[in-house]
């Protein structure tokens, strides 16, 4: 049996300061609703369209054995989403970064819901799938960036938010997966 001393518990509080610094930080910013986007990555490698989107959708019902229902689309509202996270305003991109676009789109996909069946699963995976064609999802050790209970909780986080509580949604999801970490 360890018996803990001062000097071992300290050591151990140290660690874990050290070691979850930044998500402590996130918390402090976003309770004095200060969190802004940072370090992010401005090269956009892939830009997803409509019909890359839909092939990879129904690459993903085929995969998993979903129901006709999955990805069957409800109106044009998917398409919108995908149209959104590039708008642009005075010549530049409203969502400039990787990260922004990423967010969004999960934003987009998860609240438009755009398909009959399927909606938080398909958004879950278009923002790994874009992350990963912009080559950002992963660490340079090939490690996950985001981690499945990560991408669970983002994406239930954002479906049970409230409209007004968007942009710091995806301040607290860039944040997440920025380059920081």
């Amino acid at each position: 049996m360890q018996h803990l001393t001062p000097d071992s518990e300290s050591a151990g509080l140290l660690k874990i300061l050290n070691d979850y610094a930044y998500a402590l930080d996130i918390l402090d910013k976003y309770d004095h609703q200060v969190l802004a986007i940072e370090s992010a990555t401005a090269e956009n490698l892939f830009e997803i369209t409509y019909p890359v989107a839909m092939s990879a959708i129904l690459g993903l019902r085929d995969k998993f054995g979903g129901s006709t229902l999955f990805g069957n689309e409800k109106d044009e509202s998917f398409q919108g989403s995908l149209a959104a996270i590039y708008q642009t305003f005075g010549g530049q991109y409203v969502y400039p970064s990787v990260e922004e676009k990423a967010a969004h789109l999960l934003y987009f996909v998860t609240k438009n819901h755009s398909f009959s069946d399927g909606n938080k699963r398909i958004a879950a995976f278009l923002f790994v799938w874009f992350l990963d064609k912009n080559n950002i999802l992963y660490h340079t050790d090939g490690s996950k960036k985001i981690g499945d209970n990560a991408l669970v909780a983002f994406t239930l986080m954002i479906a049970e938010s409230k409209p007004d509580e968007k942009e710091m949604m995806i301040k607290v999801l860039v944040n997440l997966m920025n380059m920081r970490n």
